[in-house]
C-alpha cells in the first residue's frame, strides 16, 4: 500500500498538506469575495484560484513562483481568447482546435509540463460557454487574473512559512519507499516466492524510489540554509548511501534455496530484513512528524537465532551435508544485513542533530544531480514533424476535441456540454497506457462520485453541511491526483455536483447528465487512442542504448573511485543517478508497452531480463565496493587495480557488443571472456602474489559474476534486436 493511502501517514504527508492548502485558498477566497459580490463574478475568481491551483506542487519557492505565474499568464491569455471567440460559433471551435494542439504541444518539455497543459484545456473548456461581449469578455479575464494572482500570492506565503516541512515531507516520502524496496528484498528469502517474478517486482520498484529521491534532491539540495536544512541534508545522503549499501546485499539467491531449503536461517533473514523495513518506516513517520528519531525495534531474537544456526551449519558442512559455497554465501549476506542495521541506527542519528560535515555543503556545484528545466521555444518548434510523438499527440489531441464539440452540439441538453470536452481532455494521454488508466478511473470515479452525490443531497439539506462536503471535496480531489487518480475522479465529481446544487437547488437532473457526458467523453477518448499512435516499442533501440552507454560510464566512474582516482565520489554518485534512471526510463516504457494491445508488445521476456541484468551490474559494483572497503587492510593494491582495470575494459568492451548488436543489419557479436588474459594490466597484478589477501577469493567470484551478467546483456541485446527487426 501507498503511504498516502493510509490514514496514519497520510494526514502528515504533503499530498494532505498541498490539497488542504488548495482547498483553504480556492474556497476561502471564493467566500471572500462573495462577502463583496455577486456569485457570478465570485464564481469567476474561484476558477482563476482553481487552475492556478493545478501547478501548486511541491518545489522551491523560486521555481513554485516561476511555474504557477506561467500558469496564471498562459491561462489568462486562453480565457480570454476563447472568451472573444465565444459568440461566433465556427470560429470558437476553431479556436478550440489550435488552443488544443499547442497545449498538447507543451508535454515536450516533460513531467513539470503536464499540469500546464492540462490546467490550459481547463480553463479553455470552461470559458467555451461565455458568449460575451468584448467589454464583458475583458472584465470577465480580468476577474479570472485576480483570482489567479490572488491564490499565488497566498499560497507563496503559506509555502514560505512550510518551506521546511515540505522538504521534510518529500524525504519522508522517499525513505517509506526506501522501505518498500527492502520489503520486496526480504521476500527474495521465501521459498513460496518465485524468483523471477520478484526480481521484476524489484525493478518496478526501483522507478518508483528513484523518482522519489530525485524529488528530494531537488528540494533539499538546493540552498540549504538553516539547522533544520543541514540535518534533512544529512539524512538524506544517510538514505543513499544505506540504499547503495542494499544493492551490495543482493546474492546469489538461488544457491541458498538450493542448498539450505530446509533450514529456518532464512526464514530468520527474511523476518530480520522485514524488521530493517520497518525500523526505516519509523524514521520516515518521525521525519514527516518533523520529530527525531529513536530506535524501537530489537534485532536481538532473529540475531541470535541466525547465529545459533550457523553454528550448526558450519558443523553440517564438516560433515559434508551442506555446501561450503552455500555457507559461504550465507556468511557474507548476513554481515551485510548486520551492517545495513548498523547503517539505520547511524540514520536515526542523523535525524537528532547536525553530526559533522556535510557533502553538500562543502561548496560542490550540486546541479548535475537536480532537475533542469528549461523551457526553450526551440525544443517545441523541433518537435513540429510527423515523426515526432508529441506532434501526434497534439494533433490527435485536436481531433477528439472536433469530434467532442460535435458530440456535444448534437445532445438534447447544451447548457454544460463542455463536460464531454473536458472528459476527452482529462482522459487523453501522450500514451496508450495513461489513456487507458485514466479512463477505468475517470468512469468508475464519476459514477462513484454522482451515487455518493446524490446520497448526500438525498439525507442532507442544509448549506452550511453541503459546504463541509463540498470542503472535503475540495481538499481530496488534488491531495490524491498523484497518487489514486480514482479518488480525485471522486471528489472532483463531488465537487462540480456540491457546487451546482448550492447555486441552482433544484438541479437534480444534472447527475444524470454527467454520466451521460462522461461516458460519450470516455468513448472519443478511447477512439482516437488509436489514431496516430505512438506505440512504445519504437522507443525501445535508443532507450537500450541509453542503458548501455550509462552503464559504461557508471563502471569507469566505479573503477576510478575503487583505485583511488578519483578525489571523491562526486562523479560516481552522477554516473550512478544518470545510470539509474536509465534504467527507469526503460522500465517504465515496458509497463506502459504490457498495457498496450497485445500485438504491439515486443521482446518482452528479454526486455525483462536485460533490465534485470543491468540491474545486477549496479549491484555486483556495489558490492566491490563494499568488499574492499571491509578489507582495505594488507590489501594488495597492485594486483586489485589490475584486477579492476582488466574487468572493467572486459565489460566496457561486452556492453560496446551488446550496442552493435542492436543495428539489424549486424550480426550478434559473442564476447570472448577467455580474452581478458590478454588485457592491458591482468597479468601484471599478479594473481599468485594477491592470493594471500583474504578477499582476493571472493574478489574474483564477484568479477566472474559481473562477467556473466553483461554476455548475457549481450545476449538479450541480440535477441531484442532481432525481434524489433522481424
Amino acid at each position: 500500500m501507498h503511504y498516502a493511502l493510509d490514514l496514519r501517514t497520510f494526514i502528515f504527508s504533503h499530498y494532505f498538506y498541498t490539497g488542504l492548502r488548495i482547498a483553504t485558498g480556492v474556497v476561502g477566497l471564493t467566500m471572500l469575495v462573495l462577502q463583496f459580490s455577486d456569485l457570478p463574478t465570485a464564481m469567476t475568481v474561484c476558477i482563476g484560484a482553481l487552475s492556478t491551483s493545478l501547478m501548486d506542487l511541491p518545489s522551491t519557492l523560486r521555481h513554485k513562483f516561476n511555474e504557477m505565474l506561467s500558469s496564471v499568464l498562459l491561462c489568462t491569455a486562453v480565457t480570454l481568447i476563447i472568451s472573444l471567440c465565444a459568440p461566433f460559433h465556427w470560429l470558437l471551435s476553431f479556436m478550440l482546435v489550435i488552443v488544443t494542439f499547442f497545449a498538447c504541444m507543451m508535454v515536450v518539455y516533460g513531467k513539470k509540463a503536464m499540469p500546464l497543459q492540462f490546467s490550459a484545456l481547463f480553463v479553455m473548456t470552461l470559458s467555451m460557454e461565455n458568449a460575451t461581449n468584448v467589454q464583458q469578455s475583458f472584465f470577465h479575464t480580468g476577474l479570472f487574473l485576480a483570482g489567479g494572482l490572488s491564490y499565488l500570492a497566498y499560497s507563496m506565503a503559506v509555502s514560505w512559512f512550510l518551506r521546511s516541512r515540505i522538504k521534510q515531507q518529500v524525504l519522508a516520502e522517499a525513505l517509506f519507499e526506501l522501505a518498500r524496496y527492502i520489503n520486496i528484498k526480504a521476500d527474495f528469502y521465501d521459498m513460496h516466492v518465485d524468483l523471477n517474478s520478484q526480481f521484476n517486482l524489484l525493478v518496478r520498484q526501483q522507478i518508483v524510489l528513484a523518482e522519489k529521491q530525485q524529488a528530494s534532491r531537488d528540494l533539499i539540495l538546493r540552498d540549504p540554509k538553516n539547522q533544520e536544512d543541514a540535518i534533512l541534508v544529512q539524512v538524506h545522503f544517510g538514505m543513499f548511501d544505506l540504499y547503495e549499501h542494499i544493492l551490495s546485499t543482493h546474492t546469489d539467491y538461488a544457491i541458498l534455496r538450493q542448498h539450505l531449503a530446509d533450514a529456518e536461517v532464512l526464514t530468520y533473514l527474511r523476518d530480520l530484513v522485514n524488521k530493517a523495513a520497518k525500523d526505516i518506516e519509523s524514521i520516515a513517520y518521525a521525519v514527516t512528524r518533523k520529530r527525531a528519531s529513536f530506535a524501537s525495534i530489537s534485532y536481538k531474537a532473529e540475531l541470535r537465532s541466525i547465529e545459533a544456526e550457523l553454528q550448526q551449519l558450519q558443523q553440517d558442512a564438516l560433515a559434508g551435508k551442506v555446501s561450503e559455497e552455500a555457507l559461504d554465501i550465507l556468511r557474507a549476506t548476513y554481515g551485510k544485513i548486520c551492517d545495513a542495521i548498523d547503517m539505520i541506527g547511524q540514520l536515526h542519528h542523523a535525524t537528532q542533530s547536525v553530526q559533522g560535515p556535510l557533502p553538500v555543503l562543502l561548496g560542490k556545484d550540486m546541479t548535475p544531480f537536480l532537475t533542469q528545466q528549461k523551457y526553450q521555444l526551440g525544443v517545441l518548434v523541433a518537435n513540429l514533424r510527423w515523426q515526432s510523438p508529441t506532434f501526434r499527440f497534439a494533433v490527435r489531441a485536436a481531433l477528439a476535441i472536433s469530434c467532442g464539440l460535435l458530440a456535444a452540439d448534437a445532445l438534447p441538453y447544451a447548457g454544460h456540454g463542455y463536460w464531454v470536452v473536458l472528459t476527452i481532455a482529462i482522459i487523453l494521454k501522450p500514451s496508450f497506457s495513461q489513456t487507458k488508466q485514466r479512463r477505468t478511473d475517470r468512469l468508475v470515479g464519476t459514477l462513484i462520485g454522482c451515487v455518493a452525490t446524490a446520497l448526500i443531497l438525498r439525507f442532507v439539506h442544509e448549506p452550511v453541511a453541503l459546504l463541509g462536503f463540498l470542503f472535503m471535496a475540495t481538499v481530496a480531489a488534488p491531495a490524491f491526483i498523484y497518487v489514486k487518480y480514482r479518488y480525485t475522479a471522486i471528489a472532483a465529481s463531488m465537487q462540480i455536483l456540491l457546487q451546482i446544487n448550492l447555486v441552482i437547488p433544484s438541479s437534480g437532473h444534472v447527475i444524470g447528465e454527467r454520466l451521460i457526458d462522461t461516458l460519450i467523453g470516455a468513448a472519443i477518448a478511447t477512439a482516437f487512442s488509436f489514431v496516430l499512435p505512438s506505440w512504445e516499442y519504437r522507443t525501445l533501440p535508443q532507450l537500450i542504448r541509453n542503458v548501455l552507454k550509462s552503464n559504461q560510464r557508471y563502471l569507469e566512474a566505479s573503477n576510478n573511485l575503487l583505485q583511488g582516482k578519483a578525489v571523491d565520489d562526486f562523479i560516481y554518485r552522477i554516473s550512478r543517478k544518470r545510470f539509474l534512471d536509465n534504467i527507469s526510463e526503460l522500465v517504465s516504457t515496458l509497463v506502459r508497452m504490457l498495457d498496450e494491445p497485445v500485438s504491439k508488445h515486443r521482446a518482452v521476456e528479454n526486455l525483462n531480463q536485460f533490465i534485470v541484468q543491468n540491474y545486477l551490474v549496479m549491484a555486483h559494483v556495489a558490492a566491490l565496493r563494499m568488499l574492499l572497503r571491509r578489507n582495505a587492510e594488507d590489501m594488495p593494491h597492485e594486483a586489485v587495480n589490475a584486477q579492476l582495470d582488466a574487468a572493467t575494459t572486459h565489460v566496457c568492451r561486452t556492453l560496446g557488443l551488446a550496442e552493435q548488436v542492436l543495428n539489424p543489419h549486424l550480426s550478434p557479436v559473442a564476447s570472448d571472456k577467455n580474452d581478458m588474459e590478454q588485457l592491458p594490466g591482468y597479468a601484471a597484478g599478479g594473481a599468485a602474489q594477491a592470493s594471500n589477501w583474504p578477499a582476493w577469493h571472493a574478489l574474483q567470484q564477484r568479477v566472474e559474476l559481473l562477467y556473466e551478467d553483461t554476455e548475457k546483456i549481450a545476449v538479450n541485446s541480440a535477441a531484442i534486436g532481432r525481434i524489433l527487426t522481424a
